[in-house]
């Protein structure tokens, strides 16, 4: 990973089992992920393998989503069904939510 990197955005994950997993590096000087945004970081873990973390932007804050000590060299494998449910329930949040917003404006009509 560059110098100069955060660490990597999630971009786009496949439902494919053996599909790709589509990210752009965050620059260092980013303050903060977006709402319902991932970001990785992958580093060689002391003996062998890698050492991959992600992380969830919220509202207000960005959290530890899930940490892999020690990942295969395939992590991407093994990180890519938790990412792709992680963003598929905050796609359906940011849809319950505009509704509920709609919702909330349509009665104040």
């Amino acid at each position: 990973m560059p110098s100069d990197v955060r660490g990597a955005l999630v971009q786009r994950v496949s439902a494919l089992p053996d599909g790709p997993l589509d990210v752009t590096w965050l620059p260092a000087e980013t303050p903060r992920l977006p709402l319902g945004r991932i970001r990785l970081h992958w580093e060689p873990a002391s003996l062998a393998g890698w050492d991959v973390t992600a992380h969830l932007g919220l509202a207000t804050t960005e959290v530890l989503l899930a940490s892999w000590p020690a990942a295969p060299d395939d992590w991407q494998r093994l990180v890519r069904p938790t990412i792709h449910e992680v963003l598929g329930l905050c796609a359906a949040l940011a849809v319950a939510t505009a509704a509920l917003d709609l919702s909330n404006r349509l009665a104040q009509v």
